[in-house]
């Protein structure tokens, strides 16, 4: 099956508001989602295949990117203009040993660094969700609502790649 590459993807603003409270459950169930993945896949976790990252290596990036999203959510909250910029290269995945970490401890530093995030988005009030700053990569305003169904899919991207390289997708 074709797969969208994540850099290919388009992501239009989304006008409706009340499907927040549907696409943070998304963010929510994230970490017990991956837990339930790793444990149904067991095997082969640090396994690399044709120079993509291995699934324990997914788990990782997903970790280094939690902070982004956070200082993200902070910066529309707070009325800044633009919002940061991502490392492209993902060069802190790439040099990090991901796959010479204990995943149970991987899977609690996601949950954790998920927990705070969903603090921020479950704490706002209804004119942030109104506040917007620029997206640097997409140049185009991003709302609260955006920001979170954009780090959902982004999640579902990398979960949707772990399935593959488990041989089940």
């Amino acid at each position: 099956m074709q797969r969208t590459n994540w850099f290919d993807r388009t992501f239009p603003p989304i006008a409706d508001n009340g499907l927040f409270p549907s696409i943070l459950e998304r963010l929510e169930g994230t970490p017990a989602r991956l837990t339930d993945k790793i444990r149904r896949i067991q095997r082969n976790l640090t396994l690399s295949i044709n120079g993509k990252w291995s699934i324990q290596k997914e788990v990782g990036h997903l970790i280094d990117l939690e902070p982004l999203w956070h200082e993200r959510a902070l910066q529309i909250i707070g009325n800044q203009s633009n919002l940061l910029a991502a490392d492209l290269t993902n060069r802190k995945t790439h040099q990090t040993d991901y796959d010479g970490m204990d995943i149970a401890a991987l899977l609690a530093q996601f949950t954790s660094l998920r927990s705070n995030l969903m603090a921020v988005l479950r704490s706002i009030k209804d004119e942030d969700l109104e506040k917007s700053a620029i997206h640097p990569r997409l140049g185009t305003p991003m709302r609260l609502i955006d920001l979170v169904f954009f780090v959902a899919e982004h999640d579902d991207h990398h979960l949707a790649q772990m399935t593959l390289l488990s041989g089940n997708g």
